[in-house]
Order: C-alpha cells, then sequence, then structure tokens
C-alpha cells in the first residue's frame, strides 16, 4: 500500500463495530486494495476514494466476515482482483440494503476479529483495514453475531383480514413478478453479465407486455438492483394478493452443456441432483448475504401450509404445463427436461401458485446469447402470456364449479 496518512481512526476490537459517523460515497482503488493470509490469520485492505460510515462484524454457519460501507459502489471490482494470496473460499460484494452496501468473505476458519478501521488520508482517500486472528470454534461462535438493523431476519407472515380468494376471471389477477437475486447477491455470471441483471431486464420487459395486453396487473419484488431475502419476496407476494407468483431465472451448471428453459414447481424432492443443487444454491445466496434463517419451525402453522398447498399445487401444476407449452410454441425448443420439482423457498406460499422458470442457462453460449438478444427475449415473454392466459381462463373455469 501507497500514501501517507494523516488520522489514524484504527479501533481495537472485541466485538461488532458499529456504523462510523461520515457521510459520501465511496469507490474502491483495486490497485492498492487486497484480501491476504497472515501468520495469525486474514488482512483485508480496501483503499476508498473518500472515508464513509462502517461496521463490521463476523457470522457463523459458515463462518463469513460481513464488511457493511454507508456507502461504497463496488462497480468494476471483482473477487479475483483482491483475492491476492489467500486461501479464502469466495468474496460476495454490492448493494444490500437501503443506504448500505455489503462485502461478505467466506472464511476458510474460524477467526476473530483483532483489529478494524480507517486510515484516513491527506487527500480525503481512507485506508480501511481488517485484522483477523486464528480462534476456537468457542471463540468464534462467541465473538459473532450481527450488530442490530446489520442482518435481513426472515420476514413474519403478512396478516390478511381475509384469505386471498381464488380468482374467477372477473376481475384482473394480480400477477408478482421476481426477478431473481439483485444487490450483494448478482446470482451466476459470466463475464460482466450478471443474472440479477438479465433476470430485471427481463421482468421488465415482461410487466409491460402483461399491462399492454389488458387483464393483469403486475409488482415486481424488486425494480432495481436490491438484494431481497427469498421469504421477503414471498411475503410481497402475498401482501400483494398474488393470484400468481413466478420467480424468473438464469442459473449456471458447470459443465456448461445445458441448455434451454425450464420450469419448476415446489416439490421436497428434487427430480434430480441438479434441480437439487441449484435450489440449495438459491438458498445459500440468502444465508451467505446475511439473512437470519435461525427462526424454529411453527408445527401448527405447517400442518395448515400443507392443507393450503392441497388446493395450491395442483393449480401450480397447471400453470407450469401451461408455460412450457407456452415457451415451446413460441421458441421452438426447451431444456430436455422442461418440467421438473425441487426445493426452492422462493415457491413456498402456501396460498399462491407459484412457479420458477429457468429461462437458460448463462454457462452456454448460445443460452447466454438468447438471453440478451431483445427479440429473443420477446418470444418467450409472449409465450408466458400465453401461458398466463390459457392458465386464467381454465383456473377461472374450475374456480366457478367449486363454489356451486
Amino acid at each position: 500500500m501507497r500514501g501517507i496518512f494523516a488520522t489514524l481512526c484504527a479501533l481495537s476490537f472485541a466485538g461488532a463495530i458499529h456504523a462510523q459517523e461520515f457521510n459520501a460515497l465511496a469507490r474502491v482503488d483495486v490497485e492498492k486494495s487486497g484480501i491476504i493470509d497472515t501468520e495469525d490469520g486474514l488482512k483485508v485492505d480496501l483503499l476508498l476514494s473518500q472515508p464513509v460510515p462502517y461496521r463490521v462484524f463476523t457470522l457463523t454457519d459458515p463462518a463469513r466476515l460481513v464488511i457493511d460501507f454507508n456507502e461504497v459502489d463496488w462497480s468494476g471490482v471483482e473477487a479475483e482482483d483482491l483475492l491476492l494470496d489467500t486461501q479464502v473460499q469466495a468474496v460476495h460484494m454490492g448493494p444490500f440494503s437501503a443506504g448500505w452496501s455489503r462485502m461478505v468473505v467466506d472464511l476458510k476458519s474460524p477467526q476473530v476479529i483483532d483489529l478494524a478501521g480507517l486510515k484516513i488520508g491527506e487527500t480525503r482517500d481512507a485506508l480501511f483495514t481488517a485484522l483477523l486472528k486464528n480462534a476456537t470454534p468457542e471463540a468464534f461462535a462467541a465473538a459473532s453475531g450481527a450488530p442490530a438493523g446489520a442482518a435481513f431476519s426472515v420476514p413474519k407472515a403478512v396478516d390478511l383480514a381475509t384469505p386471498i380468494r381464488r380468482q374467477t376471471g372477473e376481475g384482473d389477477v394480480m400477477i408478482v413478478l421476481d426477478p431473481g437475486h439483485g444487490g450483494i447477491d448478482p446470482g451466476a455470471e459470466r463475464g460482466d453479465v450478471r443474472e440479477a441483471d438479465l433476470m430485471l431486464t427481463f421482468a421488465l420487459e415482461l410487466k409491460e407486455v402483461l399491462l399492454r395486453e389488458g387483464g393483469f396487473q403486475v409488482q415486481l419484488t424488486r425494480e432495481d438492483d436490491t438484494f431481497v431475502p427469498l421469504e421477503t419476496r414471498v411475503t410481497m407476494a402475498r401482501a400483494a394478493r398474488a393470484d400468481v407468483f413466478l420467480s424468473l431465472h438464469a442459473d449456471a451448471l458447470s459443465e456448461g452443456r445445458a441448455t434451454g428453459a425450464t420450469v419448476y414447481t415446489l416439490s421436497d424432492t428434487a427430480s434430480d441432483e441438479a434441480s437439487q443443487k441449484l435450489a440449495e444454491r438459491h438458498d445459500r445466496a440468502d444465508l451467505l448475504a446475511g439473512v437470519d434463517l435461525s427462526q424454529q419451525d411453527d408445527v401448527i402453522a405447517n400442518i395448515l401450509m400443507e392443507l393450503a398447498r392441497t388446493e395450491t399445487s395442483p393449480r401450480a401444476d397447471r400453470l407450469a404445463d401451461d408455460l412450457v407449452i407456452g415457451l415451446r410454441e413460441h421458441l421452438g425448443t426447451m431444456y430436455k427436461k422442461p418440467r421438473l420439482e425441487a426445493g426452492f423457498s422462493v415457491l413456498k406460499a402456501p396460498d399462491i401458485p407459484s412457479v420458477l422458470v429457468e429461462l437458460g442457462f448463462i454457462s452456454n453460449p448460445k443460452d447466454l446469447d438468447r438471453l440478451q438478444d431483445p427479440e429473443w427475449r420477446k418470444k418467450a415473454q409472449l409465450g408466458i402470456l400465453q401461458a398466463l392466459q390459457n392458465w386464467t381462463v381454465t383456473d377461472a373455469a374450475e374456480a366457478r364449479l367449486l363454489r356451486q
């Protein structure tokens, strides 16, 4: 590191460091920043264009170092640029919540924060440094935990004044579109292309297609590059009294040969190993970002939800089948097994037919090109429109019969 720093704001550490009092937006000088191993643990250096408030803490299961800034622009910063000489498994960076951005470092072993702070330079740049030292699992657990406001808690279920009534074709159908990932969770990446950005573009375009057609109201779980926990997405759909919840993704598989769209519904048992790993990866993104998943299961609530799903699940299955038909008719080809099941948390609303669509695999060059092609996206959107229209008619007719 180069530069002469006039002010030292380093703090000896015994617990979480709360936000410091500065204001502004900062950028990272990648060439003068890095994460390295030391004899005692880990060292993180980030040279910022200006001082900003920060907080530092560790989390368990898995072991993570979390550094929050209010606020740092992470654009153009890649994890490999910072991992200079370290066995750290991964680094995640991006927007986290309103006014805060986050870096999460996956630790290879238990380490506690020994020192963290800013050295403010004569030109008002600032070197953030965090030093960690190796610790026993017991010491690490005792020192870990998020300060107030630093972790997303799983939201409570929305208390609806009246149950969500099944649509009968008498009014607009409420569609909640869920562009996957966002913020600190970019999803799958290929070069400078992020799944989160592709899906936000697709969802915004699909919203316009549905609204122009008429007969639909549409809400999105996010309309910018924002991190939204999976359970919050479900809560938003219930608060909107959604008739349909449609989660949009374009993941990657390590072998890179998979191609084509896939439609998923919820199941405790995944259709295949790839589906199981995909669902686990989606849930793990929430955990790594700092979401509190420590709540206890409510046995009675789970029983009631399973009862609700006895009606909702067949409706979701029919929607998924219609989506396969619509997408195939407009796109021509799909994944070799276009209808699959897996335990995606984002599909667990008990009273809303919920489906996850993998529009393609950005690990496949052809799929990646298609997802970036406006004409291909328009065909896919028209396929989804057709599916929603067909499903709405059939679902409404069944609802009217059940009421008689």
